[in-house]
């Protein structure tokens, strides 16, 4: 073959002891006839499948020349060799994000600043912001905008420990300043950006004590211009929520990137593609109280009908539902929180927009984006996926403040497409090519009823990561598993993930960070803390180096072996022992 070997002989004699054939002493002698058989690719089929314990009906990886190279890679390119520890936070770190450019990325942690980093050949810290002057308790969340020019800031109010009001804060890339500020509740929304200068905010109106509305606001980053000709906020959408559920956890997938995805996880499409392919703080709950109230109007009658109710209207189905009460016809009882749900389900009826054309119609703009973001219908714990499209004319803040002209008869925003879970939601995140939607969860019994909104079911300790099409709203694959996590529901926090091209990882509360192969559907490395890992970024220009974050102050960068052979013969060899050596001779 030429070359030499491609993995050392103590690698080789441990990997071709799974093949059935061969024993230990033959395994030495094949690794001294390495030559003869580096280009096999029968033998290097079979070492693939047995020693990363893949299915045969697994094909190789797309873009795969041989099996040996594909080995190659799975050995070679998992960012998986710690090369640098970066303690410069004071407390827990939270969340990583890299700068589309890659030459940049970003850390929030418990210590309330949000630090810059530059990524050049050894890491180093270029600003720090502290954002406790603002009566911020931490920052948790970041993200740049898609020309790296400015970035977003998520934080936490100081306040009492129930307390879930947030803020984003938009810091300029050019000289570190503080452009503006945005209010976010509840702060684990976290807010996104939807384009170069306008990201999207949340507001959460309490109507009921289980039933309350969220409202999703586009924001222009660049508040200061606000003049009276000028707006710098509008609203998007207002959905209801009901059982203690909210909206939180947004990000926007862009529709246009799907015809041409990195990786197609799907087998039999894979197969399909080749065989055709040559290759100042503004409050948005200005109008919080004029909309409580008229929640809490008795509605109007209308005339949209409800087929399921046989043509009955929603009005006449609540005020049924009260003579049904009054005259003890509602059996059993209901407690105070079905009551409050019921009533709510049926006021939504005919109070709601509904919802655009179909998802996977062919028509579809791809010029559209769609919204993603947790929210539930049976408990306050987040158990589903909302997704809501985004239509060109709606990427603007120009037009009214508040939005579209609504009829009387669409208070609310119905969502196009809802993923069911069933389990707590603890992270989300996208493919590069916006194709796939991965997400962490922690499933609940199979067989769980939930009668108590307040009362979610307990939760599995082991994490489930799911992967959705986004394109066919269907989920792919079997669920990533190999990471823990242990506090229960009402503890429970969110654990970022992120995705490269071939690699999807993950944080733990194991103390771990995890790296799986997309394609093959198997974990590759374990990546050790001292504590729980938070948070989880790929490069986005070079997929072997990742950072991890930590609950131990830390934050560590891994490359791969490959790259750090690399970035080892590239250091000059130390002068001083040779210096020192020809010194000794002399004397």
């Amino acid at each position: 073959a030429g070359g030499g070997p491609l993995l050392p002989d103590s690698v080789l004699y441990e990997i071709f002891l799974y093949l059935d054939h061969v024993d230990v002493l033959s395994a030495g002698l094949v690794c001294q006839q390495w030559h003869a058989v580096a280009r096999d690719e029968f033998l290097w089929k079979e070492l693939f499948y047995r020693y990363y314990r893949i299915s045969r009906d697994v094909p190789r990886h797309p873009a795969a020349v041989s099996w040996c190279e594909e080995f190659q890679r799975l050995y070679d390119t998992i960012p998986c060799v710690e090369v640098q520890a970066l303690r410069e936070h004071s407390d827990q770190v939270l969340h990583l994000s890299f700068s589309h450019s890659g030459c940049l990325f970003a850390s929030c942690s418990k210590d309330c600043t949000v630090k810059i980093w530059s990524n050049e050949l050894d890491i180093s810290l270029q600003h720090s912001s502290n954002m406790r002057p603002y009566n911020w308790s931490y920052t948790q969340f970041s993200q740049f905008n898609s020309d790296d020019s400015l970035l977003l800031v998520s934080g936490v109010f100081v306040g009492p420990h129930n307390s879930s009001s947030g803020e984003i804060a938009v810091i300029s890339m050019e000289n570190f300043t503080l452009l503006s500020r945005v209010r976010n509740k509840p702060y684990d929304v976290f807010g996104c950006w939807l384009n170069e200068t306008n990201l999207i905010s949340g507001n959460l109106h309490r109507i009921g004590r289980i039933t309350s509305c969220s409202v999703l606001w586009l924001n222009n980053a660049f508040q200061g211009i606000e003049s009276e000709n000028v707006n710098v906020v509008k609203r998007l959408f207002k959905i209801q929520n009901l059982n203690a559920s909210t909206i939180r956890t947004v990000m926007v997938a862009d529709c246009s990137r799907y015809d041409s995805p990195d990786l197609l996880l799907d087998y039999e499409e894979q197969l399909a593609a080749s065989s055709t392919s040559t290759c100042p703080v503004f409050d948005l709950g200005s109008d919080s109280e004029d909309e409580e109230a008229k929640l809490r109007q008795t509605p109007e009658p209308a005339a949209q009908e409800l087929p399921e109710e046989g043509g009955v209207t929603a009005e006449d189905g609540l005020q049924q539902f009260f003579d049904d009460i009054m005259e003890g016809r509602v059996r059993p009882a209901m407690t105070e929180t079905e009551l409050e749900t019921k009533v709510a389900e049926l006021f939504v009826r005919n109070r709601t927009k509904p919802p655009e054309l179909n998802l996977l119609s062919a028509d579809s703009n791809s010029k559209t984006k769609y919204l993603i973001f947790t929210t539930g219908c049976l408990t306050y714990s987040p158990h589903q996926i909302g997704i809501k499209r985004i239509l060109p004319h709606q990427m603007t803040t120009a037009g009214p403040v508040l939005g579209e002209e609504r009829r009387s008869d669409e208070f609310f925003d119905s969502l196009d497409h809802v993923i069911d879970i069933h389990g707590h939601i603890i992270g989300m995140g996208l493919s590069p090519d916006h194709r796939y939607l991965y997400v962490n969860s922690r499933a609940w019994p199979r067989d769980c009823v939930i009668s108590d909104p307040m009362q979610p079911p307990p939760i599995a300790e082991e994490i489930d990561l799911h992967v959705f099409d986004l394109k066919t709203m269907k989920e792919v694959k079997r669920a990533l598993r190999a990471h823990r996590a242990y506090t229960p529901n009402e503890e429970c926090f969110f654990i970022f993930l992120d995705v490269s091209k071939d690699f999807v990882a993950s944080g733990a509360e194991d103390r771990h960070g995890y790296i799986w192969d997309r394609h093959y559907n198997i974990c590759l490395a374990k990546l050790q803390h001292d504590n729980v890992v938070n948070s989880v970024a790929f490069s986005p220009v070079e997929q072997e180096l990742l950072l991890t974050a930590s609950d131990d102050t830390t934050i560590k960068v891994w490359r791969s072996p490959r790259t750090v052979r690399v970035r080892q013969a590239r250091k000059p060899r130390p002068r001083k022992l040779l210096f020192s050596w020809l010194m000794n001779q002399k004397s």
